[in-house]
C-alpha cells in the first residue's frame, strides 16, 4: 500500500513521485528517506509504496518476481499519478513500467544481473540515474556503461551502498549520493534528451 494515498482513478499529477522499496529495505531506510527528501525539496508529491513480500517470495520464478512487483507499482502509478519512479534493489524490477509510460527514474542498486531490467533500462528513453557500487554483486559494470543513462557508480560500496568497515567514508558516499539526486531531481527529471555527465 502507499502513504497517504488519495483514491484510485485520481487525476495525473505529473509532480507526483512513488518510492518503491526493496525486498527487506524500507521507505524508512537511509536512501530512500533522502531520496525523499530531496524530491520534496524540489516540489514533488511524493508517496511511498509499503509491501509485505510473500513468505514464499524467494521459491518465485524471476518471471513470478517482476510480475508481483509490475502489479503493485502499476496500481499505486494509476492510482496516484505518478510522473518519477524511485527504487530500490527489488523495486527496480519496475523498470519496464518507467520505460513503457516514459517515467523518469533514480534507480538505487538495480538488478543489472536479471535481464528483464537490463532490457528495460536499454529500452528507455526517459531521464534515469542508476546508483550502484563494484563490490555489489547485481551490479554490472561493464552492462551498466553500455546503457544511454546517468551513472554514479561506488567504489568498493555494497548493495546497501556502505563501504564494510569504513563508516565515515560511507556516511561521505551518503553525502555524494544526495547531492548527485538533488541534481537529478531539479534537472533531468523535467528534461528530455541524451544524458549529461555528473
Amino acid at each position: 500500500m502507499t502513504s497517504n494515498a488519495p483514491s484510485a482513478g485520481s487525476a495525473a499529477r505529473p509532480r507526483t513521485a512513488l518510492v518503491v522499496p526493496g525486498i527487506g529495505y524500507t521507505p524508512a531506510r537511509p536512501l530512500l528517506h533522502y531520496a525523499r527528501a530531496v524530491l520534496e525539496q524540489h516540489g514533488w508529491d511524493v508517496r511511498e509504496l509499503w509491501w509485505e513480500v510473500p513468505g514464499t517470495f524467494q521459491q518465485f520464478t524471476e518471471g513470478e518476481r517482476l510480475a508481483w512487483v509490475e502489479r503493485q507499482v502499476v496500481a499505486a502509478v494509476e492510482a496516484e499519478g505518478c510522473g518519477l519512479l524511485v527504487g530500490k534493489s527489488l523495486g527496480t524490477l519496475a523498470a519496464g513500467i518507467a520505460t513503457e509510460r516514459s517515467l523518469p527514474a533514480i534507480w538505487l542498486t538495480p538488478l543489472l544481473t536479471t535481464e528483464p531490467v537490463l532490457a528495460a533500462l536499454d529500452a528507455c528513453v526517459a531521464p534515469t540515474l542508476l546508483v550502484g557500487g563494484t563490490a555489489d554483486p547485481l551490479w554490472d559494470a561493464e552492462a551498466v556503461r553500455r546503457l544511454p543513462h546517468k551513472i554514479l557508480e561506488f567504489d568498493g560500496a555494497d548493495h546497501s551502498l556502505q563501504l564494510p568497515g569504513d563508516a565515515v567514508g560511507s556516511v561521505a558516499l551518503l553525502g555524494r549520493l544526495v547531492e548527485t539526486m538533488d541534481r537529478f531531481a531539479g534537472g533531468a527529471a523535467h528534461t528530455s534528451g541524451p544524458p549529461e555527465p555528473l
